[in-house]
């Protein structure tokens, strides 16, 4: 199921306001491509549904880039062989979102091919649902597989601290969680291939405050604009992002401010610092990133799910290492989820691999840029575009 807020029933906002931040995008259009980066697989939607990316090339000279703002697509191939080990185990059901069943694992297929083989997997909306299972099948082992940014970070976070209260030790995590920033600054790496400026998340930042994204502006010298979701933020989003990069600002403006305050979330970010610790993390088509994830803290050691299984347990993986061997050789993730390639690029896109029949996990996830512009975009690519951008109505879409 698509985010709420990339639900068809958005609300369209006015299109005088659309023409006014339009027309304040065409008084800072610079002489050559702008590139704008987003990293949330939300944005990603609202992007392609209401074709902003056509409208800012047209007006701004804007050329927006989808990078890695899905975390089910960054969740290493490794990640789901522990997955899938631990799921065979006997007496152990495993729950999970259901958008992780059909991410391929490095050697031990998916999750769904493992339920189907007879492995106890459950998929769930939310961590305390695992929770409320474990505590109704005592005699069960219960592992919830807990991934997610920032944002869904704190929903695990409350599930191992009410497991611990209820003294729940049937109930147990596997994480592969990450932190943004570090990412930006590994996608910064290469100034060749570095976006001019980046969107930030706006439901991220609700969570972390703006303050790791102020500090990481000065660090990149680069924009960034923290934003929503609807056309209208997205595209004021974007004015601010261009704003200071024209005034040669490499500063972070808060253009979401109904809902991301300084400091962010104090109760969620304290339930994180008492549950996890950052650590060193692997992202799937991007390697190893230095402090890039979260782990377990040691007062909460024993809900670590990595315990049941013994060393050598694990398949040997299919492919040798590397940033890009996650996925099928054929599969250019690395290069997708970097910005470096635009999925109708990929001479896959469309054909040999869909939603049905993925190649790689960025096509998987439904918040994956592949799976987005398969959604909204199936048969275009960005070398055959449409004429003139599509104008937004306030007709509903056809039923």
């Amino acid at each position: 199921m698509l985010p709420e807020h990339c639900q068809k029933n958005d609300t369209v906002p006015p299109r005088s306001t659309i023409d006014s931040l339009l027309a304040r995008l065409r008084g800072l259009r610079p002489a050559r491509p702008f590139r704008l980066m987003e990293v949330c697989g939300g944005q990603t939607h609202s992007i392609l549904r209401h074709g902003l990316d056509l409208l800012l090339e047209e007006h701004a000279n804007i050329q927006l880039l989808h990078g890695p703002g899905c975390p089910v697509c960054v969740t290493p191939a490794a990640y789901l062989d522990r997955a899938i080990a631990i799921a065979r185990l006997p007496g152990t059901l495993l729950c999970t979102f259901g958008d992780l069943l059909r991410v391929p694992s490095g050697a031990s297929g998916d999750l769904f091919a493992a339920r189907a083989a007879g492995a106890r997997v459950q998929t769930c909306l939310s961590p305390l649902d695992a929770l409320d299972l474990a505590g109704r099948n005592p005699s069960l082992r219960v592992v919830w597989l807990a991934i997610g940014f920032e944002t869904t970070a704190p929903a695990h976070a409350l599930a191992l601290r009410l497991a611990r209260e209820r003294r729940l030790a049937n109930f147990c995590v596997l994480p592969s969680l990450f932190l943004l920033p570090p990412v930006l600054c590994a996608i910064c790496a290469d100034p060749d291939t570095a976006p001019d400026a980046f969107l930030a998340a706006g439901h991220v930042c609700t969570v972390t405050g703006p303050a790791p994204y102020e500090a990481l502006a000065a660090e990149l010298r680069r924009p960034i604009a923290i934003t929503g979701f609807t056309p209208e933020e997205i595209l004021l989003g974007a004015c601010h992002a261009l704003r200071l990069h024209a005034a040669g600002t490499p500063a972070c403006f808060n253009a979401y401010p109904s809902a991301v305050h300084p400091g962010g979330n104090p109760a969620a970010r304290a339930l994180m610092r008492e549950t996890f610790v950052p650590c060193d993390q692997v992202w799937r088509g991007l390697g190893p990133l230095p402090r890039s994830g979260l782990a377990l803290s040691p007062d909460y050691a024993s809900f670590d799910a990595n315990a049941l299984l013994p060393p050598g347990t694990l398949p040997a993986p299919a492919a040798a290492g590397g940033a890009g061997a996650d996925d099928a050789p054929a599969c250019p993730a690395s290069k997708i989820l970097r910005g470096l390639l635009a999925p109708p690029d990929c001479p896959h896109f469309g054909g040999a691999c869909t939603p049905d029949t993925p190649l790689g996990a960025p096509m998987v996830s439904p918040e994956g840029p592949c799976s987005a512009f398969y959604l909204h975009r199936p048969r275009v690519t960005s070398s055959a575009r449409p004429p003139a951008p599509p104008r937004i109505s306030r007709r509903p879409p056809a039923s």
